[in-house]
C-alpha cells in the first residue's frame, strides 16, 4: 500500500509539472501577461468575475491564465480564492440610474430620453475574420469617438411606470440572503433567484432564455433597456453617520418588457424581467431577464405550462457551473470498488439467466 501511495504522489506531481509546461506553451513565444489578458480579453474577464462573484479584473485575468483559458476552471479558482477573503461590511445598493453609460439601447422606444448610445458592440459587425489582427505590430486602433453619457440617465421603463402601463417595482429595505455564504434553499425569493442566475453558467442560462423565446414559457419579451457603464459603490460608515464612495464597478443591466393579460385584481399591463451582472456581459444580462420573468409565473398568477425555465428547482439547482462541474468530473475519480460490485451483479444476473434458459430447454 505504501508503494502504491508514493507512486500515486509521484504521478500527480508529474501531472502538475506537465500541466505547467502545457500552460506555458512554446517557450520561443513571449508569455502572455495578466495585464494583456485583462486589457485584450476583457469579455472573458467579465464573465469570470460575474460567475465567480468577485469584482477584481486582475485576479480574473490571472485565473484565466492559470486555467489555460478554461473559463469554468477560472471561475472555480476565483470562487475558491473568494472564500479566503475577510468581509468588512456591505455596500449600499448601487444606483444604476446614475450610471455613466458607454452603451444604452432600447428596442421599445426609438427616441428614448437621453438618446441611444450604441457603444462597443459586435451587433453591427459583419462577422468576417479580420486578418489584420493576425499581423504583429499592426496599426494602433483608432481613438474612440464617444464618451460615457453624462449621468444621471433615466431608466426608460420609468416612463411606462409613470403612465401606469407596467407593473410597479416594489423596493424593499430588507437585507437579501447572501448566496455566496449560505446554501440555496427552495422556494427562493426573487432576490435569491437573481443571485443564482448572476452566478449561473452563461451557456445554461442562455439556453433557458432561448427556450422561452421558442414558446416554452409563453413569454414574448422586448428589451426595454440595456445599459452598460460604471456605477459608484458606497459603504455606510456607522461611526461617521454617512456613506463613503470606495470605488466604481462596471455593470450591465437589462430590463425586459413582457405582456400580461391581467388578473382578477390587476388590469392588463406590461411586466418586467431583470438582469444585472458585472462587466460588459449583455448576453448574460438579457438571458437573466428572460429567465427571471419566466420564474415569476406564480406571483403573477399565470399557469405553469411545464416549461424548464418556469421550474425553479430545475433552474436554480442546475445553473451553477461549479456545482455541475464538480458532480460531473467526480466520476473520473477511482470507483474501483463500486464498479466491481456492479460487475459481479451483472455476472450473477447473466449466470442466472443462462441457467433458466437451460432449465427451460431441458423441460
Amino acid at each position: 500500500m505504501y508503494v502504491a501511495v508514493k507512486g500515486g504522489e509521484r504521478a500527480i506531481e508529474n501531472a502538475h509539472a506537465w500541466l505547467a509546461e502545457e500552460r506555458r506553451g512554446d517557450p520561443a513565444l513571449a508569455e502572455m501577461s495578466v495585464a494583456q489578458i485583462r486589457a485584450q480579453l476583457a469579455l472573458a474577464v467579465n464573465r469570470v468575475m460575474a460567475e465567480g462573484s468577485l469584482y477584481d479584473p486582475d485576479l480574473a485575468a490571472l485565473a484565466i491564465k492559470q486555467a489555460r483559458g478554461d473559463l469554468i476552471e477560472a471561475v472555480f479558482l476565483i470562487r475558491a480564492y473568494r472564500t479566503t477573503l475577510p468581509r468588512f461590511g456591505a455596500s449600499r445598493p448601487v444606483e444604476t440610474g446614475d450610471m455613466a453609460c458607454i452603451r444604452r439601447i432600447s428596442a421599445t422606444f426609438k427616441d428614448a430620453p437621453g438618446g441611444q448610445v450604441l457603444g462597443p458592440t459586435f451587433d453591427y459587425t459583419h462577422r468576417l475574420l479580420d486578418f489584420k489582427l493576425a499581423a504583429e505590430g499592426g496599426d494602433p486602433p483608432a481613438a474612440a469617438l464617444g464618451e460615457p453619457a453624462p449621468g444621471p440617465v433615466p431608466h426608460i421603463l420609468d416612463f411606462l411606470d409613470r403612465d401606469g402601463m407596467i407593473e410597479q417595482e416594489p423596493r424593499s429595505d430588507a437585507t437579501p440572503r447572501d448566496l455566496t455564504r449560505e446554501p440555496m434553499e427552495l422556494p427562493a425569493d426573487r432576490a435569491l433567484r437573481l443571485q443564482a442566475l448572476t452566478r449561473g453558467d452563461e451557456g445554461f442560462v442562455l439556453g433557458l432564455a432561448y427556450s422561452t423565446q421558442r414558446g416554452y414559457a409563453r413569454s414574448h419579451a422586448f428589451v426595454g433597456e440595456l445599459r452598460i457603464g460604471t456605477c459608484s459603490v458606497d459603504v455606510e460608515i456607522p461611526e461617521l453617520g454617512f456613506s463613503v464612495e470606495i470605488g466604481e464597478v462596471e455593470l450591465t443591466e437589462c430590463e425586459t418588457v413582457n405582456q400580461f393579460k391581467g388578473s382578477k385584481t390587476e388590469p392588463a399591463q406590461f411586466t418586467r424581467g431583470y438582469g444585472l451582472t458585472f462587466g460588459q456581459t449583455e448576453r448574460k444580462a438579457i438571458s437573466m431577464a428572460l429567465v427571471d420573468r419566466a420564474l415569476r409565473w406564480k406571483e403573477l398568477g399565470e399557469d405553469f405550462v411545464g416549461a424548464p425555465a418556469q421550474d425553479e428547482e430545475f433552474v436554480l439547482m442546475h445553473c451553477d457551473s461549479i456545482q455541475a462541474t464538480g458532480f460531473l468530473e467526480h466520476i473520473k475519480l477511482p470507483h474501483y470498488v463500486d464498479f466491481q460490485a456492479e460487475l459481479e451483479l451483472v455476472r450473477r444476473l447473466r449466470a442466472e439467466a443462462e441457467q433458466a434458459k437451460w432449465k427451460e430447454a431441458a423441460e
